[in-house]
């Protein structure tokens, strides 16, 4: 079949290759696509939107394209799903995503935390407050211990979350969010909620709406600097499996976590078809057992950037196979058969990113990486046809080996082939991880 799968980010490239491994793909088109798709087998980069509805529809009547595999959230919280669904000449094309209601437990923080709370999901304490509310706000930060959460309820490009030491600028903050603009309509409201201590990680679910596999666990690192330190960033990096997500830890997951959701999507009649990213707080437990109980920290809706990086290469069943599984309701039929290596990614960026940074640098090095994948994410072929870069987050080179410390010291030994002016990495991707495994 002819497969349409939006989005240009490493995200996309780490799909792409997986998708084109499929026995059940012919041809495989990636809107917009970036430097790196455009080399991966059956794969042909398209000039498409991925929030331009109609023209994409045009695209997939034109192309015969049976199956969209929908990367970012942009599109899935403005509609596409349905937009096909409501479509009588689209409406048997498969989206892999879900409907614009489900999307909302990405789309809104304040939707996610309600329906948390419907399904005694477990997460952190919070209130929602709009600008006619932003006194009770300010009060409502009184109430709490330092450090201070606060979440902008609709989308932010991943950059919406404030983590804050002082209640002063705490205040501050949630005034300018709200009566400010910080964010723009993202903070129309935002959620302010109680600060978890613990390790974060993250947990993908593909589900059909009623059944649902798990997939590997992954970590990221959001923050530009050594050490967690400095602003967020889309992701610095990635490491899979998460040591510490063990048989019990996972128990708990599945049963506190992922069946309520997935019960509670299919009880409220929410259409729900493709990837759940559940951004999970492993808090240590009061007993002094050194085990921890997992809360719900975010709701994704599609598969995360860069995890997906570390994520996608371990995955040895067709997954296609699996796309097609969930688009016909029969998820539970098929197993996934996943690579026990470890993973290691890290992520290439720009200098001077997240801030203002340059684009159109050329890459030198990326005939002599062995050994390891490199995806792309913000690249572009120029008129000569060499690859130069083209937004914040670069390259993401990535390495399975047989243990983590390993995938980690072979991943940084690829990385240092690559360069281009100004570019820039983290030296300590899953290094907190190793120190516990100590």
């Amino acid at each position: 079949m002819n497969i349409l799968l939006l989005g240009s980010g490493g995200r996309e490239h780490a799909m792409a290759c997986k998708i084109a491994e499929s026995s059940h793909c012919d041809t495989l088109f990636v809107a917009p696509g970036n430097a790196g798709t455009a080399l991966v087998s059956k794969t042909k980069n398209v000039e498409l939107s991925p929030t331009d509805f109609a023209s994409i529809g045009d695209f997939v009547l034109h192309h015969d394209v049976k199956m969209v595999v929908v990367g970012p959230e942009a599109p899935l919280v403005a509609g596409i799903a349905d937009y096909f669904a409501d479509n009588i000449r689209l409406r048997n094309v498969a989206v892999i995503g879900p409907r614009r209601q489900g999307a909302q437990l990405e789309g809104s923080k304040d939707y996610a935390k309600e329906f948390m709370m419907r399904h005694n999901i477990p997460t952190a304490a919070h209130r929602t407050f709009t600008p006619d509310t932003l006194a009770e706000g300010l009060d409502y930060l009184g109430t709490l211990e330092a450090p201070y959460v606060l979440k902008a309820d609709g989308l932010a490009a991943g950059k919406g979350v404030l983590i804050l030491d002082s209640l002063e600028m705490a205040r501050a903050e949630l005034t300018d969010m709200l009566k400010g603009g910080k964010f723009g309509e993202a903070s129309a409201k935002v959620v302010v909620e109680q600060y978890l201590s613990g390790v974060e990680l993250s947990v993908f679910v593909l589900t059909d709406g009623k059944h649902y596999h798990i997939l590997p666990t992954a970590k990221d690192y959001k923050r530009i600097g050594e050490g967690d330190t400095g602003p967020n960033t889309g992701g610095m990096g990635s490491i899979s499996p998460v040591h510490f997500a063990d048989s019990a830890f996972m128990h708990k997951v599945e049963t506190r976590i992922v069946q309520p959701t997935v019960r509670g999507l299919h009880q409220e009649e929410i259409p729900y078809k493709g990837f759940i990213f559940v951004g999970l707080m492993a808090v240590p437990c009061k007993d002094g057992s050194g085990s921890f109980d997992p809360y719900v920290i975010e709701y994704n809706v599609r598969m995360g950037d860069p995890e997906t990086e570390s994520v996608f290469p371990r995955i040895k069943s067709d997954i296609v196979d699996l796309f097609e599984r969930v688009w016909r309701g029969n998820l539970q039929q098929t197993t996934i058969d996943i690579d026990s290596r470890a993973a290691a990614c890290v992520m290439m960026v720009a200098g001077g990113y997240p801030g203002s940074y340059e684009k159109g640098h050329e890459i030198n090095g990326l005939d002599d990486v062995s050994g390891s994948l490199v995806f792309h994410a913000g690249t572009r072929l120029d008129a000569s046809g060499k690859v130069v870069t083209n937004g914040g987050r670069v390259l993401c080179v990535t390495t399975l080996d047989s243990s983590m410390p390993s995938a980690l010291l072979k991943t940084y030994q690829q990385v240092d082939k690559i360069s281009w002016q100004g570019s820039n990495y983290r030296h300590d991707i899953g290094q907190d991880l190793l120190k516990m495994m100590i």
